[in-house]
């Protein structure tokens, strides 16, 4: 009769398990790299990707030149750059979440309409993340910058994203917010109110001085696949402007749900 694996044993991970594990951290290493490049920092030396990551420069070595192998970093004389390779990436990228030209006329005419600036936003895990943006014509509005991540603790669109959020979800979110734990239940209160009014409205919730009314669009079921949102300085959401807004988006976001308005939004193309 066989003798039953030990605890020991059965605890172990396999050789493939802990390759798989080694796979994963790299990748995760990896994109780290590359998540250093941004607009205000176009390039990044060996020196500032071991500072930031806490990684040894061997490990960071020879990271880069995987990647500046499969042209995804470029070397220059000052550090390395984003490669060409990611031009494929980005224009795949593009073609799949750039929206439909009657969509963005829209957003363009709503902008003009209401002076303030119009994003459209998708969940990513616990994040909301910019697809679209038309600024306001004002020389003081809000921008956020296309590709951008903004948490979900608070703000118009994410009430309206999070409608049909599950409790751990929203327990996850709390956990990331300056408030802890407990403010899970005052979002589920939140998404309830905004579900209830058909729209989510913020005042300074994240940024004093910033507000944002915001309503979701539905796919073809029916769910919650993006938030179309007006933002811009608090004084000039008044309880009347607000009102105003919130109408005009409900009824843009009916007319590109009714268009169909489903992500990724090139795909169909």
């Amino acid at each position: 009769m066989d003798a039953p694996p030990t605890r020991n044993s059965a605890a172990k991970p396999s050789a493939a398990e802990s390759a798989d594990q080694q796979g994963v951290r790299s990748v995760q290493r990896a994109l780290g790299i590359l998540g250093l490049l941004t607009d205000d920092r176009p390039t990044v030396s060996v020196r500032n990707i071991v500072e930031e990551t806490g990684l040894a420069k061997t490990t960071v070595l020879r990271l880069v030149s995987t990647l500046e192998q499969s042209g995804l970093l470029w070397a220059t004389g000052s550090g390395y750059m984003a490669g060409p390779g990611l031009w494929r990436w980005a224009h795949l990228a593009r073609r799949s979440w750039e929206l439909p030209p009657e969509t963005q006329r829209e957003m363009r005419e709503l902008a003009a309409r209401r002076r303030e600036t119009v994003n459209v936003y998708v969940v990513r895990d616990i994040y909301r993340v910019c697809v679209a943006q038309q600024e306001s014509p004002q020389p003081l509005r809000h921008v956020v910058q296309v590709g951008d991540e903004l948490p979900m603790w608070a703000g118009a669109s994410s009430k309206v994203l999070l409608r049909d959020a599950p409790d751990v979800l929203l327990e996850r979110i709390a956990r990331k917010s300056p408030h802890g734990p407990r403010h899970a239940a005052t979002m589920r209160e939140w998404i309830d109110e905004t579900t209830a009014k058909g729209y989510g409205e913020s005042h300074g919730e994240r940024e004093a001085g910033l507000s944002a009314v915001a309503v979701p669009i539905l796919g073809q079921s029916g769910s919650v696949v993006a938030a179309l949102a007006l933002s811009g300085p608090t004084v000039r959401f008044t309880p009347d402007q607000v009102t105003a807004f919130a109408t005009d988006l409900r009824q843009v976001a009916s007319q590109m749900a009714d268009r169909g308005f489903d992500r990724p939004f090139g795909s169909g193309g």
